[in-house]
């Protein structure tokens, strides 16, 4: 606060000496431009200066025999400045300025009405007070200072029309749209001469997380660009604290959108404070009121950012509205938030993974009776248990895989997950190596490559389609390619906290099991990790120093690709040190595979915010894809809003033709609570059914986080505009700057600059050094 009163102070110094020295503001200067208006040809006035500047160079040279070479060049300098500033004044300087007619042009007064203004950080009252006292009635004082020249009609940021005055204002809005509401106010105006509009805000702007937001409308910055072709100055005063002294905020949480049950689920909290470096405080989630997962953060440095994990159990299906706490600390500014809400829906459905395997052997027995009792895992099996013979397990009927690896790509994409085992790049034809990486890269899916004597670069996939999506680099088939090694998995920092590898319920326990697991073996040399991987397990040696990628995966288009370099998992079942009710194995493999299947599209995929405020229009979006996951356009998309009283509302979402696939529709809740929204579409013959998607209505809250004064916003609105932004305490300047708008009925003025006290200031300056100088060396 010390260091913005004080740069505040100082930027007002600085206009009240140009002022004195140059008679105008430095707005005017900026607004205006330099011309001469002297009574003769301004070259003549020239011409005169430079034979004076001669003759008294001459004289000088001449007359002034006794003084050094060094005196005579200054003396005759100084003389030199001296007839120049004469010669400006003579030539009649003058700013050439427009000027707003007096009474003639309206200026809007926009008050931020939003919840943020309400925050008690000014002197102990709140921001509204402060408007109140520029814009509260008639005898405020900014109102009354641009009353002398305007016709004033004040508004609301948040709409509702005009207002009397900022007196009646009540600060309940829910999102602060600058951008957007400035267009919106001068749409009111349009066709009444507009001097500008004075704009009384924290610059505290939301829009991003508006809900209702139309895409064609463009983000702020293409509505800065709009406001800017409107050429009506914006004039910013900032109200409120660049800095609070002290407060703790929830700044960001994060989940993800959707699980299946039973799935690791962690949430990610990140918190932001001032005032309390170094303390403890508890991170609480709740699910409806009960407590669900804790977890305790220590604070760093003021202004730094500390994040934090929690992990919470996935056993409930359904929309679960977890709510994120810290305890509102001693002194705090603002106990609103503390807290913060995200909405996870955890499924209950049967995700189907085919997983083709070369040979017989333990790794698949084993893998599969690991998820053999999973209910949200079918895992579809094709064996080639001997030369051009095959086992189908876990079909649907007859005719599934009955030719083999899908041929198509609608046999194909009909997979959410593919398991590679050991099984040479041969087996495939180049279409079906090309579609399996089509399936991650355009289908979305999941791409699992496990170690093995015939996977990876042993089998020949290096330089194919599918070694292209996958996350490391795929070295040659080694001279000795039966070389074995022995590897203990060891989670990297990253491998650590992600919820695949999660063993045990707490995170000492989980790195000790993973500690004590057996060493398993790997026959695949696996490169360095490409850009943009993550490597979550290294395979440490045996002299317990060479290491090398056992478990990496990327995103690869719309999808993910992982490699499971180890070809003998099973022996974190079946090992000698391993309990016979030991879930080590099960647990992995039921969360890798979880994890393989998360995120990945349907055929009609709904997107729709995770929050929105009562009386909000809702965007409702949808990507509707073919049989073939090929964006379907023409499709009739229909859905169903669900309330919780149990009231329908049918929507029906149209194309949105500037992307292909896309369709959208707006509707606005009913009542609060967790929505739920449901879509069908009808491509060709087949009609489609989406996931169902949630949203949660609730009075927004956004206003109170990132709620301090944002000078950097209201300074590019007022840059982007012609306008100018002022802090608080100089608000009273922006009726003094108005007087030079070029917008609205206006009057173009010259400023006398030959009378500009600097001007005067320089002579005498250059005069009286020389004749000083003069008489010091005797010749005065």
């Amino acid at each position: 606060m010390a260091r913005r009163t004080t740069d505040d102070e100082g930027g007002a110094r600085l206009d009240r000496l140009v002022e004195l020295l140059f008679k105008y503001r430095p707005f005017a200067f900026a607004k205006g431009s330099l011309a001469f208006d002297a009574p003769v040809p301004v070259w003549v006035i020239v011409v005169l200066a430079l034979a004076a500047v001669g003759a008294s160079t001459v004289w000088y040279s001449r007359h002034a025999g006794n003084l050094s070479r060094g005196t005579r060049v200054t003396l005759a300098s100084l003389r030199a400045v001296a007839i120049a500033v004469l010669a400006l004044a003579l030539a009649r300087p003058v700013l050439v300025l427009s000027t707003s007619v007096q009474q003639r042009n309206v200026v809007a007064v926009v008050v931020d009405d939003s919840r943020s203004m309400a925050v008690r950080d000014v002197d102990g009252g709140a921001r509204g007070d402060v408007v109140t006292r520029l814009a509260g009635g008639a005898d405020s004082s900014l109102l009354r200072a641009l009353a002398e020249r305007y016709q004033l009609r004040v508004f609301r940021l948040g709409g509702g029309g005009r207002l009397a005055d900022a007196s009646s204002v009540r600060y309940e809005g829910g999102r602060t749209r600058l951008a957007s509401s400035l267009l919106r106010i001068e749409d009111d105006l349009a066709g009444v001469p507009t001097a500008g509009v004075v704009l009384l805000s924290d610059g505290a702007d939301n829009s991003s997380a508006d809900p209702g937001a139309d895409p064609g409308e463009g983000g702020p910055a293409e509505q800065l660009l709009s406001l800017r072709a409107r050429h009506v100055p914006v004039y910013t005063v900032g109200i409120g604290r660049e800095r609070f002294e002290r407060d703790v905020e929830v700044a960001r949480v994060e989940a993800p959108r959707t699980v299946l049950r039973d799935a690791s689920l962690f949430v990610q909290v990140v918190l932001v404070q001032r005032g309390y470096g170094g303390s403890r405080i508890p991170v609480v989630v709740e699910d409806s009121g009960r407590i669900v997962g804790t977890a305790t953060a220590v604070l760093p440095r003021d202004g730094e950012a500390v994040s934090v994990r929690v992990r919470v159990p996935a056993s409930e299906v359904g929309a679960r509205l977890l709510e994120v706490k810290v305890p509102v600390q001693p002194g705090e500014l603002i106990a609103e938030n503390n807290a913060r809400s995200t909405l996870v829906v955890v499924r209950d459905r049967r995700e189907k993974i085919l997983y083709v395997e070369g040979e017989p052997r333990f790794e698949l027995k084993f893998l599969r009776r690991a998820v053999e009792g999973d209910n949200n895992i079918q895992l579809v099996t094709l064996l080639r248990s001997s030369r051009d013979k095959f086992l189908r397990l876990g079909v649907d009927d007859s005719l599934e895989l009955a030719t083999g690896f899908p041929r198509t790509r609608e046999e194909l994409f009909a997979y959410r997950g593919v398991v590679l085992g050991s099984l040479e790049a041969a087996f495939f034809t180049a279409d079906q190596l090309r579609m399996l990486a089509d399936f991650v890269g355009e289908r979305g899916g999941g791409l699992l490559v496990l170690g093995g004597r015939d996977a990876l670069g042993e089998g020949g996939y290096g330089g194919t389609a599918v070694s292209e999506a996958l996350p490391l680099e795929l070295q040659g088939v080694p001279e000795d390619a039966a070389a074995v090694a022995t590897v203990q998995a060891t989670p990297t920092a990253p491998g650590a906290g992600h919820p695949a590898l999660q063993l045990a319920a707490t995170d000492s326990a989980n790195r000790a099991r993973w500690a004590t697991l057996p060493a398993l073996t790997s026959v695949n040399r696996l490169g360095r990790a490409k850009p943009g991987a993550t490597v979550l397990l290294n395979g440490i040696g045996d002299d317990g120093v060479a290491s090398r990628p056992l478990l990496a995966f990327q995103r690869y288009g719309q999808g993910k690709a992982i490699v499971f370099g180890a070809q003998d998992s099973w022996l974190w079942q079946m090992d000698a040190t391993i309990a016979v009710d030991d879930q080590t194995h099960e647990t992995f493999w039921r969360q890798m595979l979880r994890w393989l299947v998360s995120d990945v599209p349907d055929r009609v995929e709904t997107m729709i915010a995770e929050e929105s405020g009562p009386g909000e229009g809702i965007t409702i979006r949808a990507e509707v894809s073919d049989s073939g996951f090929l964006k379907a356009n023409g499709a009739a998309v229909q859905g169903t809003v669900t309330t919780p009283s149990g009231v329908t509302q049918e929507v029906v979402l149209e194309w949105a033709v500037e992307r292909d696939g896309e369709y959208r529709a707006t509707y606005v809740p009913e009542g609060t609570g967790v929505h739920e929204v449901r879509l069908r579409a009808v491509v060709g013959r087949d009609t489609v059914n989406g996931a169902s998607a949630y949203v949660r209505v609730a009075p927004p809250t956004s206003e109170y986080f990132g709620a301090e004064m944002r000078p950097a916003l209201l300074r590019q609105v007022a840059s982007e505009t012609g306008g100018r932004y002022y802090p608080a305490e100089r608000a009273l300047d922006v009726a003094r700057d108005m007087v030079y708008s070029a917008s609205g009925a206006t009057v173009v003025e010259k400023k006398d600059l030959w009378d500009m006290p600097a001007l005067l200031v320089v002579m005498l300056v250059a005069l009286g050094a020389e004749w000083a100088l003069r008489r010091r060396r005797g010749v005065a």
